[in-house]
């Protein structure tokens, strides 16, 4: 029931995203039962594993998230949650409030065994593929060693459910040299180079498109301005482009028959493609996604939480948190 256009958008991706699965899994739809049955009424559902499970609160955008979780115990958040830590469904996913599904991620899925703080990444695309963006905007303030957990982290995803065999790490700053940063950068950077990750040092902004590593880390203030600046550039293009063509015939008819390559070359930058983007530390699989997205995005979320699911991504987690220092380390880590 979040997103702007619940539960329309919802239901629309959730039956695309069976279509192209070839019905390989099932999609348990949580809310006010009557309005979802409604829309599915739109829709040819006949041999679709969907089902309903009703909910009667919803958690709306200005709700704020954890008192929401603890005053609204009928939400659709907090049920559909709940299904997954009983063990009735494999994964989350939700485009409603952000603050929200990550306290409920959080509280009612717990923390996976040697995390401290569960994040969100981000994808971006690069000139060798798909790079992981880790924290994008949860926490904000951020000591040595919940950079370091990101990097074990999202190293775990890249390799389990990108099928990088061995990513590389770079850890975000303002220059290569190993002194550079802040006190809690230059922190991690000694705990990354400890590590058995594949760590490359550190990386600059310029890297992240060029692909230097599969895996930044940063803060979540930091990884936060890079998403939304990041969010903001194809549409620019396109203002762009329509700015060069106004007024002239022939300009536009040369970006008119460039359109559909221009639109392919785009496409890797449309948040829509990754549909969601998972909350990384929790005992479960959650993904969030932009509140208007489209069915299209909807469907691509949920094929992302089959894939996470089947991947035992949190398993490899847990063992690479308790086997990636080196001996050498000193156990007083700075936490």
């Amino acid at each position: 029931m979040g997103g702007d256009f619940a539960p329309a958008h919802e239901v629309a991706g959730a039956i695309e995203a069976l279509r192209l699965g070839k019905n390989r899994f099932e999609v348990i739809l949580v809310g006010k039962q009557a309005e979802i049955e409604e829309h599915l009424k739109r829709h040819d559902t006949s041999g679709l594993p969907i089902s309903i499970v009703n909910a009667d609160e919803v958690i709306t955008m200005d709700d704020p998230p954890t008192a929401a979780l603890k005053q609204k115990k009928n939400s659709s958040l907090a049920v559909g949650m709940q299904l997954h830590k009983d063990g009735k469904a494999d994964a989350f996913a939700s485009v409603g409030n952000t603050g929200a599904v990550l306290s409920a991620s959080t509280l009612i899925l717990g923390r996976i065994k040697g995390i401290s703080r569960p994040t969100i990444a981000a994808f971006f695309p690069s000139e060798k593929g798909v790079c992981l963006l880790v924290d994008a905007g949860t926490n904000v303030d951020c000591r040595a060693q919940h950079l370091y957990e990101f990097a074990v982290m999202g190293a775990m995803y890249s390799k389990k459910v990108f099928k990088h065999e061995n990513p590389r790490v770079g850890l975000l700053n303002v220059g290569e040299e190993k002194k550079k940063g802040t006190e809690a950068v230059q922190e991690a950077y000694a705990l990354l180079e400890r590590s058995t990750l594949n760590f490359i040092g550190n990386v600059e902004g310029r890297d992240i498109l060029k692909g230097t590593s599969e895996v930044i880390v940063c803060d979540g203030f930091v990884g936060n301005v890079i998403l939304k600046f990041g969010e903001s550039v194809p549409r620019f293009l396109k203002s762009k482009l329509k700015q060069y063509a106004a007024g002239n015939v022939f300009r536009t008819l040369l970006i008119g028959a460039a359109r559909g390559s221009l639109k392919a070359a785009l496409r890797d930058m449309d948040y829509e493609e990754f549909g969601g983007i998972p909350v990384l530390g929790v005992n479960g699989v959650s993904l969030i996604g932009h509140g208007s997205s489209s069915p299209k995005a909807l469907r691509n979320m949920v094929l992302k939480a089959v894939e996470v699911a089947e991947s035992g991504l949190n398993k490899y987690i847990e063992e690479a948190m308790a086997t990636s220092l080196r001996p050498d380390v000193p156990a007083n880590v700075p936490a």
